[in-house]
C-alpha cells in the first residue's frame, strides 16, 4: 500500500505518533537522572515506578473513553494538556523549581497516556483487513525510526542544552492538537449508547467484554510471553554481557560488554529502517498464518542464542535472524489483533491490548533474578520456552476459531 493511497486519518495519525514517540524519547531516557539528580534515588525509584503504574490505569480509562466519546475531541484535549505540560516543565527547568517540574511530569504521565487507546483505534477505524497488515509494517517502520531520531537528539541535547530541548519539545508538543484539529476527520465508530451515571461500573463492565473474549485474551498474554524476550534485552542480556562478555579489540576501538549492547542495539535499528518495506514485500508471498509463524520461529532461534552467547559474531548474527523474525511476525501480528476489536469496543480492547508491554517489562524483570541463580545456557533454554509458549498463545487465539469455524461449514 502506498503513502498516497492511504485515507486522511491514517496519514495524519501515522506522521502525528512519529512526532509525539520522537518526542517521549527523547526525553525518557533522561528522566531516571534529572530525578536522581534533583532528589536522590530512592525518590526517583519510587515515583518512577509509581508513574508507570499509572500511565497503565490512565490507559484503562482512556479505552473507556475511546468508546464513549468523539476521539478527534479527546485527543485534541489530551495532546494540548500534554504540550501545556510541557511548556510548565520548561519553565519550571529555567526557573530551577523542581517541584513544580515534578508534578508537571506527574500530569504529563496522565495526559499523554489517556488520548493513547483513541489514537490506536482511529487508526483501526481507518483501516481495513486487507490493508492493515501494509499499515502496520509503515506504522512499525516509524516507531523505530522515531525512536532512533528521539534517542539520538535527547543524548545530543540533553547534557550541553538541556533547556533547549524541552524548549524545542515544548513547541513540537504544542502544534500536536493543531495538526488533529485541523486534518483528523472525526473516527466513525459505533458510539457506547448508555448513560454514564455510574462510570465505575461502566468501565468494568467495558473490559469485563475483553476479557470475556477468551480468544483474544490468548493473544494478549501470547504477545505478552513473545515481547517479554526482546524487553529482557535492557535488563538479563545487558547486565550479563556487561559482567561476562569478553573485550574485543577492532582497530582503534575496544569493544566491552557495554559496547556490545549498543552494537546490538545500532544493528536492529538500522535493519528495521533499512529492510522494513523489503521483508514486507516478500512476506505478502505467504498467508497471514505462514508469516506469523515462521517470523516467530526465526525469534525463537535468534533471541534464544542472543540469550547466552559471548561472542561478537553470534551476537550480531542471532540479532540479526531474530529482527528478521521480528519484521515478518509484528505487522502481522498487531493486524490480525486489531480485526479481533469490535467496533464498538475498539478503545478499550486497545488498552487491554497494551497489558501485553506492562506484563513483558514485568515478565523481563524476572530474568534478572532468575539469572543469577541459572546458567546462560538455562536462561536460554527459559527465553525460548517463553516464546513458544507465546506462539502456541497466540496460534490458538487467531488461527483455533478458524479451524473450528471450517469444521461447522463442513458439516
Amino acid at each position: 500500500m502506498k503513502w498516497k493511497e492511504m485515507p486522511q486519518p491514517i496519514k495524519v495519525r501515522l506522521v502525528t505518533s512519529f512526532f509525539n514517540r520522537t518526542i517521549s524519547f527523547a526525553i525518557m531516557p533522561f528522566m531516571a537522572l534529572l530525578f536522581v539528580q534533583a532528589y536522590n534515588k530512592v525518590f526517583a525509584g519510587v515515583f518512577l515506578i509509581g508513574t508507570v503504574i499509572i500511565s497503565f490505569l490512565i490507559g484503562l480509562i482512556g479505552g473507556y473513553l475511546a468508546d464513549r466519546f468523539p476521539r478527534k475531541r479527546l485527543l485534541v484535549l489530551s495532546t494540548t494538556a500534554t504540550g501545556l505540560m510541557f511548556l510548565v516543565m520548561t519553565i519550571s527547568l529555567a526557573s530551577d523549581q523542581m517541584l513544580l517540574f515534578t508534578i508537571a511530569y506527574a500530569i504529563f504521565t496522565v495526559t499523554s497516556n489517556i488520548g493513547r487507546p483513541a489514537m490506536s483505534a482511529i487508526i483501526i477505524d481507518a483501516t481495513t483487513p486487507e490493508n492493515r497488515r501494509a499499515v502496520y509494517a509503515i506504522d512499525y517502520w516509524l516507531i523505530n525510526l522515531s525512536i532512533a531520531l528521539g534517542t539520538a537528539l535527547g543524548g545530543w541535547l540533553y547534557v550541553s542544552n538541556r533547556l533547549f530541548l524541552f524548549s524545542l519539545l515544548t513547541c513540537t508538543s504544542l502544534l500536536l492538537p493543531v495538526a488533529y484539529h485541523f486534518l483528523l476527520d472525526e473516527s466513525k465508530h459505533v458510539w457506547q449508547k448508555q448513560p454514564l451515571r455510574h462510570v465505575f461500573r461502566d468501565l468494568g463492565k467495558s473490559y469485563q467484554i475483553a476479557w470475556r473474549d477468551r480468544p483474544f485474551v490468548k493473544v494478549v498474554f501470547g504477545s505478552m510471553c513473545i515481547l517479554a524476550a526482546e524487553f529482557s534485552m535492557g535488563s538479563y542480556v545487558a547486565v550479563r554481557l556487561a559482567d561476562e562478555f569478553d573485550s574485543v579489540t577492532i582497530g582503534d576501538l575496544t569493544v566491552n560488554g557495554v559496547r556490545m549492547l549498543s552494537l546490538i542495539n545500532i544493528e536492529n535499528t538500522i535493519l528495521v529502517v533499512c529492510l522494513t518495506f523489503f521483508i514486507q514485500r516478500f512476506s505478502n508471498r505467504f498467508s497471514n498464518k505462514q508469516a506469523l509463524v515462521g517470523g516467530l520461529v526465526l525469534y525463537i532461534i535468534g533471541y534464544a542464542t542472543v540469550t547466552s552467547a559471548n561472542s561478537l559474531t553470534l551476537l550480531l548474527t542471532f540479532i540479526f535472524i531474530a529482527t528478521i523474525g521480528e519484521l515478518l511476525y509484528s505487522p502481522t501480528l498487531n493486524a490480525e489483533k486489531a480485526n479481533m476489536m469490535p467496533a464498538d469496543q475498539r478503545g478499550a480492547y486497545s488498552a487491554f491490548a497494551g497489558t501485553s508491554h506492562a506484563g513483558a517489562d514485568l515478565l523481563s524483570r524476572s530474568t534478572l533474578i532468575l539469572g543469577a541463580l541459572l546458567a546462560p545456557f538455562m536462561m536460554s533454554v527459559y527465553i525460548g520456552l517463553i516464546i513458544c509458549l507465546g506462539l502456541g498463545l497466540v496460534y490458538l487465539g487467531l488461527f483455533r476459531n478458524e479451524k473450528i469455524a471450517e469444521k461447522q461449514q463442513a458439516s
